[in-house]
């Protein structure tokens, strides 16, 4: 229940916002779709098939929530501390990389009981690493984050680019002359373990999961937490408590390039189990709607990258049954950040309207002393 009411302010009426938004998202898209020429019942029954059709669709939907969490998780640390990250995408990207580069550097020489968490930990790093070049220049110069996390993803996407096509190149493309950019494969000692082959659910479930619960733990149960959520609320109130607020504004978006980096490791070394060119296109972005329709709460994540998941996995499926064009899911995603941001906006309106009204009602106390000050006039 405490969790419930950190999550929805103690409203009931906050907890259906967004999935109301989510319904009138569908509802545009159909109107989209009829546009297009299709049926939106038979659309929206394919990604349903799509998503939740056989147990293989379920698992797979499953494993697209993993990186979506986790990117979500970060976000929802970094929009507590008061910052807007925007650089998921890239600080994936580098965690995926760095992990990539690890693994295949160290090849076959660890136990997979050690190999699996330290190549984790080396994405993590890696992601944290990417997002602290912002933190800092927030902190130190106070330049805009949400400018330098977008930059900072096209120069990730360029980095990818690079590497794949010359440093990290597989030397296999090489000596056949076909020079695909991807990387060499992970050895087998650095995968994650498949859950229900041969779908691709794997533990990074689990550890999805484990972030969490830790991370709401750490913001809600710590002092680290409770200062970053200080800064986040005021940073004048903050300063002049003594908290250094460059200090949390930079751990903020190293802590969520971090999970994001988490994220990039675990699925190449879970899914992929190599890089290659588009790795992961798109779970930086949607991470961040991931973590906007959970209410920005470590713990509101969790189903609310299953619905997205399954709503990546479904449009899929509709798109090869129904021949519709890749933008229109686009279009779709699209819609669900508006009406899922409009429906946040609705819902801290309504939050502000309760607070003044009950500021303004008297207390069960004043009511009743103020018959006896009548009668005593």
């Amino acid at each position: 229940m405490k969790i419930q009411k950190r999550i929805f302010g103690g409203d009931p009426a906050a907890a259906f916002a967004p999935v109301i938004a989510v319904v009138l998202a569908l509802a545009l898209a159909g109107v989209l779709l009829v546009a297009l020429g299709k049926n939106p019942f038979e659309a929206y029954a394919s990604m349903i098939e799509g998503a939740f059709g056989s147990d293989t669709r379920i698992f797979n939907t499953i494993s697209r929530a993993v990186p979506l969490m986790l990117v979500a998780i970060g976000i929802c640390i970094a929009f507590r501390g008061g910052v807007i990250n925007i650089g998921a995408e890239g600080q994936l990207f580098v965690g995926a990389v760095s992990a990539t580069a690890f693994a295949v550097a160290v090849g076959d020489s660890l136990t997979p009981l050690l190999f699996v968490p330290l190549t984790l930990v080396v994405g993590f790093a890696g992601g944290a690493a990417w997002g602290a070049i912002p933190g800092f220049l927030k902190a130190r110069f106070d330049v805009n984050e949400i400018l330098t996390t977008v930059m900072m993803n096209e120069i990730a996407i360029r980095l990818l680019l690079f590497l794949l096509s010359g440093p990290m190149i597989d030397p296999k493309e090489v000596a056949q002359g076909t020079h695909i950019p991807q990387s060499a494969p992970l050895p087998e000692g650095s995968w994650l373990g498949r859950l229900a082959p041969p779908s691709r659910l794997h533990m990074g479930i689990f550890i999805a999961i484990i972030a969490a619960i830790i991370v709401y733990v750490l913001l809600w149960r710590t002092p680290l937490g409770y200062r970053i959520r200080a800064v986040g609320q005021s940073k004048a109130a903050s300063l002049y408590a003594g908290i250094s607020v460059p200090t949390y504004l930079t751990l903020a978006l190293v802590l969520s390039g971090g999970l994001a980096g988490l994220a990039g490791a675990v699925e190449v070394t879970g899914v992929t189990h190599r890089m290659v060119e588009g790795f992961a296109v798109g779970y930086g972005f949607s991470g961040i709607v991931v973590a906007l329709f959970g209410r920005l709460h470590p713990i509101g994540a969790i189903p609310s990258a299953f619905l997205f998941g399954a709503l990546l996995t479904g449009a899929e499926r509709m798109q090869r049954d129904l021949q519709v064009p890749s933008a229109t899911i686009t279009a779709l995603q699209g819609l669900v950040v508006l009406f899922v941001v409009s429906s946040d906006i609705w819902v801290r309106r309504r939050a502000a309207r309760r607070a003044t009204q009950m500021l303004a009602e008297p207390t069960a106390a004043e009511s009743n002393v103020q018959p006896i000050i009548s009668e005593a006039k």
